[in-house]
Formats: structure tokens, sequence, C-alpha cells
């Protein structure tokens, strides 16, 4: 099999240190601005419990209701990187194949959940971001750093958790319609609230929402492009999503839960076919991908006693994703899940959770030769308590997987409070990413005695909150080892002729360090924030720089609010990366935003994303939008 034709294969289930002072010295002057004590933040992510992030060691990153509301991002994807200070890497423009990079992670090396849980292929090892809209999302959390002890495989980078709509107060309709360039359109409608019944003690909370999106788009591929793929037709889109949840208590402290989300992408993409019986490359035919996205969770929670907390969790998830022109490819992920947890409030000690989960995964391809399936069993315990200017995060789990054995994991950390507001954090931990079943059994290039990359991770981090400004410092090294990729030297693959261009293979070795720099500084009716991003990811056996990961990211916006009008402006630097042999060069967009309350619960958006214009080559060979222009007509009653 020619390595040209393997790899467009591989890619059937789902396609794929210039810096600008300016935004440096922004985030520092925002980093050094002072005012008084915050308030609490209460996350989920960091811990498998509710938490203060001020309890936490973990670096965890919130993005609130009201920033997806009045977002400038296209996806979330674009959400994250603009927020969280995540890089993306996107074959075009919105609806095509984009991978997340957590701290300089691959999508492989980073976890993606829906209301806590794991989404994505098993065949490809990496959730489908471009999959996923913003409608139904109320928040999102990020875990950036080792997560594998609390959440098991491939948390190498992080976590990200998309935590979808629940129910509460009054009935309430909100909905949305939105035109943009290139032929975009997009609509939501949703309804949600609770009932209470025997008093506020007992009731029921509802939520339901449906969504859909489309664009002609551009060619996702330029003219010329290395690969020799490029179809002058449009490559658009058309996602569609429903999302469902039903609670119900019984008594006070008592919860059952079902939660259901649908997705369906249809996106439009170029690329080549290599078919018998001469192989040549013919890039005309139509490429189309079709993926769906099913995700679903019954759970429960209560108080068994004074301080003991139990939760149960029952969950499916499925990814079928079809692609291809005269030929398509298809494969099928199930991931089903059973879980309890018992969270103790000790005392002196802080409180002590501990997990059991079993997991069952399995994939159908028509490229494999037969469905695949394997197991995983884990326990876990997590410590995380504060006793005066002191807090402590510790957990340590067991993985047994059917394909590869046991895996132990742990992470240590803790924090000290230096002044009112100031914070001193510290955390280590070990982390590994399991083999995907393509890594495992892809015929021609999988092999079953693959082992799982493994990592150590250190960092420290420096937080203040204030009435006014928050600032935050984080600096990490995360070392991965036995890093499974492409192996052309067919002599370390087995011998088997099925082998003779190559195979996958422990081969490389990583280091990834950096530092995060982010402030928010609140003055009257304006709100400034930045955040800058330094990267160094390095394959330590040849010193050379992983490919598409940037050394800097830098984001600056400033919004303005009065009674009826806001309005906003935002910069976002992507210094220069290498890809493909070439150094894609560094950019700079603005995105600029205006918002008109015309009643209590009507609004009017405006807004200009790529408002210069740039041209933007997210990876080589591809394209990215131009300026485009956007009304968005909102209905939401507020609370």
């Amino acid at each position: 099999m020619h390595p040209t034709f393997l790899s467009s294969k591989l890619r059937a289930g789902r396609r794929r240190h210039a810096g600008r002072p300016f935004f440096t010295l922004a985030a520092t002057a925002l980093f050094w601005a002072c005012a008084d004590a915050g308030a609490q933040t209460v996350v989920i992510t960091g811990a498998r419990e509710p938490l203060d992030v001020n309890r936490l060691a973990a670096d965890v990153a919130l993005i609130e209701p009201a920033t997806l509301r009045d977002t400038m991002a296209d996806s979330v994807a674009d959400l994250l990187r603009r927020e969280a200070g995540l890089q993306l890497s996107r074959s075009g423009g919105p609806g095509q194949a984009t991978g997340l990079f957590v701290r300089g992670t691959a999508s492989q090396q980073s976890l993606v959940l829906v209301d806590g849980v794991r989404i994505g292929s098993a065949t490809l090892g990496y959730a489908a971001a471009e999959a996923l809209g913003l409608s139904q999302i109320d928040r999102v959390e990020v875990l950036r750093g080792p997560g594998s002890s609390v959440y098991g495989a491939d948390a190498v980078g992080g976590v990200v958790n998309l935590i979808t709509r629940r129910g509460s107060g009054a009935p309430q309709v909100d909905g949305q319609l939105s035109v943009g360039g290139y032929g975009s359109s997009a609509a939501s409608l949703g309804v949600r609230g609770a009932s209470a019944a025997g008093g506020l003690e007992a009731g029921i909370d509802y939520a339901a929402s449906l969504a859909s999106e489309r664009s002609r788009g551009i060619s996702a591929l330029r003219p010329g492009d290395p690969y020799g793929n490029y179809n002058p037709d449009r490559d658009g889109y058309r996602l569609d999503s429903a999302h469902f949840s039903l609670g119900y208590k019984p008594a006070r402290g008592q919860r059952i839960g079902l939660s259901m989300l649908g997705t369906r992408l249809n996106s439009q993409y170029d690329a080549s076919e290599y078919l018998p019986p001469n192989y040549e490359q013919n890039a005309a035919p139509d490429f189309r991908s079709r993926l769906r996205t099913a995700v679903a969770a019954l759970d429960w929670r209560g108080d068994l006693a004074t301080g003991l907390v139990g939760s149960a969790r029952l969950t499916r998830s499925e990814d079928d994703a079809s692609s291809g022109g005269t030929q398509t490819d298809r494969f099928r992920t199930v991931r089903e899940l059973v879980s309890g947890q018992l969270a103790w409030q000790t005392g002196a000690w802080g409180q002590l959770v501990g997990v059991a989960e079993a997991q069952r995964d399995q994939a159908r391809s028509t490229s494999y030769d037969a469905p695949v399936a394997r197991r995983t069993q884990a326990l876990a315990l997590e410590l995380t308590g504060s006793a005066g200017a002191w807090s402590w995060q510790g957990d340590a789990r067991r993985d047994h997987r059917s394909d590869f054995g046991a895996v132990n994991t742990a992470r240590l950390g803790g924090g000290y409070a230096l002044a009112s507001g100031l914070r001193l954090r510290a955390l280590a931990g070990t982390t590994f990413r399991a083999p995907s079943f393509n890594d495992l059994v892809y015929p021609g290039y999988g092999v079953p005695t693959l082992q799982p990359e493994r990592g150590q991770s250190i960092e420290m981090g420096l937080q203040w909150h204030a009435d006014l400004s928050e600032a935050a410092a984080t600096v990490y090294r995360n070392r991965v080892r036995d890093l499974i990729a492409y192996e052309s030297d067919n002599s370390r693959c087995p011998n088997d002729p099925a082998y003779s261009y190559g195979c996958a293979a422990n081969v490389d070795r990583a280091q990834l360090k950096g530092a995060t720099f982010s402030g928010l500084r609140r003055l009257g009716a304006w709100t400034l924030k930045a955040q800058v991003d330094v990267l160094q990811a390095l394959d330590i056996g040849s010193g050379a720089h992983l490919p598409r990961r940037a050394t800097q990211q830098s984001t600056l916006a400033a919004d303005w609010t009065a009674a009826r009008i806001s309005a906003g402006a935002s910069v976002l630097h992507l210094g220069e990366r290498p890809d493909g042999g070439k150094t894609l060069a560094a950019e700079t967009t603005l995105d600029l935003n205006a918002r008109w309350r015309l009643a209590p619960a009507w609004a009017l958006q405006a807004k200009l994303l790529n408002a210069t214009n740039r041209d933007i080559q997210p990876v080589l060979g591809y394209q990215g939008l131009g300026r485009q222009a956007w009304l968005v007509l909102r209905y939401e009653p507020q609370s």
C-alpha cells in the first residue's frame, strides 16, 4: 500500500517566534492592576466534585454563560482559543476538520467531555470539535494540565468539559436567528424551567433546544496546494443539533437526571482518491464527511448522610463518521460506562472522593477486518482540602485495560495564600494516552503490541482576584515518552509484507513547556482582557519544533457597556508555526461587535469577523474565511 494512499485512508474517518510586543505589554499591564478581594468561583472539572477554584492546585479556566451568549467565536474550537488559550488546527473554515492543542499536546492527547461524558472517535482517538455547536452549551470548563488520574486515558494536555443547559425558575423560551456572509445562517429555539412539587425541596427541572447552522463557505484548499487536492468548488457545511434534559428531585438533596445531546454534521471538503486498477490521484469527486454524534446520560446524586454524598451514572456516547467521494469509509464508535462515586467531608483532612468505573469501547469500520472492542475498569481516590492559608489536592487512579493491562497515574499539589486575593499554587502529575483502534488494528498500519504514551507534568501558578481586576500566571513543563507516530522504516515494524511502507510505533519523545499570562480589568463602563501564551513544543530526539504549534498566541479584548448598548473589539495574534517542512506566517485578526437591547427580551447584535480581511492559512495549503459580517436577532427574557 502506497504511503500517500494510506494517509488518505487514515483521514477518511475524519479529515484532517514571531510575537508582537504590544500584546505582551498589554497583558503585563493588566496583570499588575490592583483592587480588593473577589468572589468565589465554583467548578466541577478540576476534581469531579463542585469546588471553589481557590481550593484547586489545578489550572481551570471557566467560560461563563454571558461570554458564550455574546461571543464573536464561530465555533467551539474558536471559543476555546479566545477564552482558554488553546491553539486550534483547522483544515479550512468552520465545519472543516478541527484539532485542539491544549498546552501544545495533540488532539489525541486531550479529552473532550459533554456533561462529564467522554465523546469522540476511538478509531482516530479524538473528538471532532467541528461537530459541536455553541447553542446548547451553558458554560465551558477547561482543565489545563494533567488529568489522567481523574479521568483516565488521553488527558495528557488537559480536559475540555462542555456543560449543557439545565432548567431552573419559571418556564422560559429563548431563540436566535443569524445571517452572515458566505451564505451563512443559524437558528436556535429552546425552552427551560422548573416546577416545584411539595414545596421548594422537590420538583422537576427541564430544558430542550433545537439548533441548525449552515454555510456555503469557500474552497477549503488553496490553488496549488502541496497535496494536489485542490477543487475550486465551495466547501460548505450544515450542522444540526438537539438537546434534552430532565431532572426529578424526589426530596431535598436528591436528584435523578436524564440528558441527551445529538448532532449531525454534513461538510464538504477537498481530497483525492486512489482507486484501482492504476491508483492514480483523482481530486474531482465531491468529497463529503458525514458525522453523527449522540450522547446520553442517566444519573443520580443524593445525600446519604451528614457530609456524605453519593452519585451514580450510566452513560453512552456514539460517534458515527462516513467520508469519501466515489467510495466512502465508515468508522463507528460506541462507548458505554457505568460509574459510582462517594464524596465524604472528613473534617480536618478535607473532602475524600472514591470512584469506580467500568467502560466498554466498541468500533466498527469498513476498513477493519472485524469489529473490535476493549474494556476498562478503574478505581480512583482524591483528597482536597484547606486549612488556614494552605490548600492541598492529591489523587491516584488505576486503569486496567483489556488491550495492554494496568496503568497507574497520580497528581499531587497544593496552594498557599500569600495575601488577600493572592495565591501561589503548584501541581505535579503523571498521564497516559491509550493507542487508538487505528493504531492497533488498521490493516497495513496498526500494531497490536503498541504501548501507551506516558507523561510527567509539573507546573506552578500565581493567581490574583479582586473586585475589579484579576490576573494569573502559570509556567509548566510536560514530558511525554513513547509517542505513537508513523514509522517509515519497515525494519522496525512486524515482519509482515503488509507493513512494506511502515507502521504505527512508539517512536518519539516530546517536551512541552511554556507559560500563560492573563489579566482582566474593569474601568467604569469598560472591561479589558488580555492573555499571552508562550510555548516551546519540541521533539526531544531531533530538537525540531512540533508541527502546527505557534510559539506565541495572544488575545486582547475591550468591551464597553451602557444601559442598552454595548460594543467590543477583539484582537488575536498567532505566531509563526512549522507545518509540512515550511513555516506558516504569523497572523493577526481583528473582530468587532455591537449589541443593542431593543426591548427587555430582545437584542440585536452585529459582528464583523476578520475585519481587516486578513489572509488566513490555518494549516499548510488550506485557507480560512476572509472578512465576514453577521447580524443576530436574539430573544432571551431576562431572569
